[in-house]
């Protein structure tokens, strides 16, 4: 920023993500010779297999393939019954698609505030926004780690609630021996390039071991028609369906990848936490953590930012974010705000157009759901105000030098917060 050279070599910044190998290519290359380009062909075809590596890799019954991540969710509200009038606990911090789901359902997101050090559901604030309309609880096992499902399985048990799980961020990661995607009712993942099992573009799995919500999902990813290997489409819908179907070409590139997940898995295990190790000492940044219970994927790293610990009395978070964003970037660490405002602060929850004539949010007036305002989750907007992210750039197995030069930059910062500090305070 100032003119010298910067601590991470401009010819070493690229990083592609998702790595596709000769495997990927002749996987795709040999559905597109067999001619069996949709899931729905008279014949077997890869989305069986990925279905079925998916759930052995998930320790579940079953698992359903369908189009992407959101889909997935709401296919897995739909398949537990969540309709109109019904409302479903979300965290206020999460991607979009966790608001969503109930939303295209009729039902009525209620936001619930996160816990500062995990930004996963606080299951204190879950227990006081639920009501006699209460369906549904949605943990998102955000950023890769997984939410505290022991305290949220008790709430829903006490409150006979499901949980659906939103793993869309965590694939592969454990709690308590369990992976994710397999403790709830319902598990939801999304294959979307960035994640850390990809496909070419978008993708979402389902994982269940109750054989007839499988039978609903399976049900209701395409018109409710009953697809059979071997047999000809009926073409009769037998209940409410959509068409949420992923493609075999998508299916064999994620199946392909899958191939590799494990080893990748491996090498950002040991890659990511000396990073974090050597950032760890800075003083006014907390970095992520996995807990004894539970394993973290890493799918994003999120640090918290505080004024005080470094002598900025008075100066705002936002200010000190903003000036460590600049900083940091200059020095070739690319970090990113991500979200900028919880999810109940979005104008598709604060106008509440829906559906037309307010709905489903009129269809509970004088309710706490109806009734919630933004502004209400002081720790959600904390740690959006603190934070910066970093993304996709560990991904990569080889990413364990970069990594390092990332923290040379950072420790750089961190030697001339004097400079930091001058910015901070002149921000407007």
């Amino acid at each position: 920023m100032m003119g010298g050279a910067p601590a991470v070599p401009r010819d070493i910044r690229s990083v592609q993500w998702p790595i596709i190998t000769e495997e990927d290519r002749k996987a795709v290359l040999s559905v597109l010779d067999s001619g069996n380009l949709v899931s729905n062909a008279e014949t077997e075809t890869s989305v069986r297999e990925l279905e079925q590596r998916w759930a052995a890799a998930t320790g579940t019954a079953h698992a359903v393939a369908v189009s992407n991540g959101t889909a997935a969710l709401h296919l897995a509200l739909a398949a537990l019954g969540v309709g109109p009038g019904d409302e479903v606990i979300v965290p206020a911090l999460s991607f979009i698609a966790s608001g969503l789901a109930p939303l295209h359902q009729m039902a009525v997101p209620v936001f619930a505030d996160i816990d500062p050090v995990t930004f996963n559901l606080d299951p204190a604030d879950v227990e006081r926004r639920i009501t006699d309309r209460t369906r549904a609880i949605i943990p998102v096992h955000l950023h890769g780690l997984p939410a505290d499902m022991d305290a949220l399985a008790g709430i829903a048990d006490r409150h006979g609630l499901a949980l659906v799980e939103d793993a869309a961020q965590a694939h592969g990661a454990v709690h308590r021996g369990r992976k994710v995607g397999s403790i709830g009712a319902i598990g939801a993942t999304s294959l979307q390039t960035t994640k850390n099992l990809p496909t070419c573009g978008e993708g979402g799995l389902l994982t269940t071991d109750d054989p007839e919500l499988a039978e609903r999902l399976v049900l209701g990813r395409q018109f409710g028609e009953v697809i059979e290997s071997g047999k000809a489409r009926d073409y009769v819908s037998r209940q409410l369906g959509w068409n949420a179907k992923i493609n075999p070409i998508q299916a064999a590139f994620a199946t392909s990848q899958l191939d590799r997940f494990d080893g990748y898995e491996r090498r950002r295990q040991q890659n990511i936490p000396p990073f974090l190790d050597r950032l760890r000492p800075l003083p006014g940044i907390t970095v992520p953590t996995a807990p004894e219970h539970a394993s973290h994927a890493w799918h994003i790293l999120r640090f918290r930012l505080d004024p005080a610990a470094l002598g900025l009395d008075g100066v705002a978070p936002s200010a000190l974010r903003k000036a460590l964003h600049r900083v940091l970037r200059a020095e070739g660490v690319p970090m990113s705000r991500y979200q900028l405002m919880p999810l109940p602060e979005q104008k598709v929850f604060t106008e509440r157009t829906g559906f037309g004539s307010g709905h489903p949010w009129a269809a509970a007036e004088g309710t706490a759901a109806a009734d919630e305002v933004a502004g209400s989750f002081p720790v959600a907007s904390a740690v959006i105000e603190d934070s910066l992210t970093l993304q996709k750039r560990h991904l990569h197995p080889d990413s364990g030098p970069l990594l390092q030069h990332y923290a040379d930059a950072f420790e750089k910062v961190w030697d001339h917060l004097d400079t930091v500090a001058t910015m901070a305070r002149s921000a407007r």
